[in-house]
């Protein structure tokens, strides 16, 4: 199962593009209520999370995605239950991912030392310890980044890539008419 975090602030195509990709690819996704179970976007659309955080087992979690918007990461960073699901996660191998400014969470946690990651242009300077290619996605190991919204397809091409391989990937590209 895969964990896709919602906190109040949200970026709404970070969330949903990578959610509905990998739901997609028959991927197990779970969306789930940071700061409670129905979660408001960046831009005021509330969305209803299958569980709040309080229900997240991370014994079952395969992967954690955080997305961005500058209100949503600052929830998101600011809850012990998140650093707490992104650590275990992180410790059993699983995926960390996290797009726009949501990997400074990341990077503040140690989680990016000596990683290739990206983010938003400007908060590169919380990616402690790690390398800032020029690219929109990267995946190095169990990371996986991305630079924002314009972004999120090439994001969920990523997860699906790690969690199901590159031909599911492909395919799934092909069935959304995008190119590459």
């Amino acid at each position: 199962m895969i964990y896709a975090l919602l906190a109040d602030g949200f970026e709404e195509t970070e969330a949903i593009t990578p959610i509905d990709m990998l739901r997609r690819a028959r991927c197990e996704v779970v969306t789930v209520g940071v700061t409670g179970k129905t979660v408001t976007s960046s831009h005021g659309i509330p969305m209803v999370a299958d569980i709040t955080i309080d229900k997240a087992d991370a014994a079952a979690a395969e992967g954690v995605i955080l997305p961005g918007g500058l209100r949503g990461t600052q929830n998101l960073d600011a809850s012990e239950a998140v650093h707490a699901l992104i650590n275990a996660v992180a410790a059993k191998g699983g995926a960390v991912a996290a797009i726009c400014a949501a990997p400074s969470v990341l990077g503040k946690m140690g989680l990016l030392q000596g990683k290739k990651a990206v983010c938003y242009p400007g908060f590169e300077e919380y990616l402690t310890g790690a390398v800032t290619p020029d690219e929109q996605a990267v995946t190095d190991g169990n990371i996986i980044t991305a630079k924002g919204a314009g972004a999120s397809l090439e994001f969920g091409y990523e997860l699906i890539k790690y969690f199901k391989g590159a031909e599911k990937a492909d395919e799934i590209a092909s069935q959304i008419i995008w190119k590459r």
